[in-house]
């Protein structure tokens, strides 16, 4: 569930970081939808893609963005960055470019928005152990088979104990410990099983038995994201999310069964995470859906004429 706090004072974001070595888990399709959930909650969230090769989230904000303009569509939009390739021949300057850009864009909202969200890349990098260690919450998408399970560590066949940590997992484990050291903050990692199989199986069982195992070892949570649906895939080129609504978004269309499953399945992913919900953003979600509802109905002559 979204925890709770309501603060005085202003407080830097909390950091939600989206990490795996390997491509096509789902990495940029579960930031959307968690950034879009904050939102819809009245959250102010700003997202930052690292991936400066695919830019798979910065095309969907862009998406999100053009859908709005053309179809008059009210749905929320995150303050989006993108961080551009550095160009040079050494690599120290290359990086020394791209951390400029990233520290630039977390400079701007880390103390006026609620939560940051951030896409890496499927690659080791500067930025990308910079971003885990900077991270609150970090987020590995990992699709539901064995053949992604190296991205953690290695497993005994038999008793799916661990028998070897791997590259990525030793690179979590030393951002947790950089964390310790610069300020005492705690990592909370959430392992998401992305494209899981819509009928049970026995090797859906002995997956999540494997990643639960791992997950006592290696110290985080697992936790049930997406299956495996085409709906998933449509909503990109509109830029559009699980949560938004049929009707309203997509004129003309309806919402599909596959829609509304498909909507549980993204709130229930957010109920697991246990983000911590901002009291004031409650309000003024309250109070935009109120002035939304409102703008809709014509006005009585007690609205315009005083007593």
């Amino acid at each position: 569930m979204l925890m709770q706090v309501d603060v005085g004072k202003p407080s830097s974001a909390h950091v939600i970081v989206l990490g795996n070595e390997k491509g096509g888990s789902g990495k940029s399709t579960t930031a959307m939808h968690v950034a879009v959930a904050l939102l819809q909650a009245g959250q102010r969230v700003a997202t930052i893609d690292l991936d400066s090769r695919q830019q798979s989230l910065t095309h969907y904000v862009e998406n999100r963005r053009a859908w709005v303009e053309r179809s008059g569509a009210k749905l929320d939009v995150p303050q989006h960055y993108c961080v551009a390739r550095g160009v040079g021949v050494r690599l120290d300057e290359i990086e020394a470019q791209e951390f400029s850009i990233f520290a630039e864009a977390v400079s701007a909202v880390e103390t006026s928005h609620d939560f940051v969200v951030v896409d890496t890349p499927g690659n080791d990098s500067y930025l990308m152990r910079l971003a885990h260690s900077m991270a609150d919450t970090l987020i590995t998408p990992l699709n539901d088979s064995f053949l992604d399970f190296d991205v953690l560590g290695a497993i005994d066949p038999a008793t799916f104990q661990l028998a070897g940590v791997s590259h990525y997992a030793e690179m979590v484990r030393e951002a947790r410990r950089q964390r310790r050291l610069v300020d005492g903050g705690l990592i909370d990692w959430v392992v998401v099983r992305n494209r899981l199989s819509v009928l049970g199986s026995r090797n859906k069982r002995l997956v999540g038995e494997g990643v639960d195992g791992l997950g006592r070892q290696l110290g985080f949570r697992a936790v049930d994201g997406f299956a495996e649906r085409v709906v998933y895939r449509e909503y990109f080129p509109r830029g559009l999310t699980a949560l938004d609504g049929g009707d309203e978004e997509t004129p003309g269309q309806r919402q599909n069964p596959s829609h509304v499953v498909a909507r549980d399945e993204v709130r229930a992913l957010i109920e697991a995470l246990k983000l911590p919900l901002d009291l004031r953003g409650k309000r003024r979600a309250a109070a935009r859906a109120e002035w939304i509802a409102a703008a809709d109905k014509p006005l009585e002559n007690h609205d315009l004429l005083a007593d």
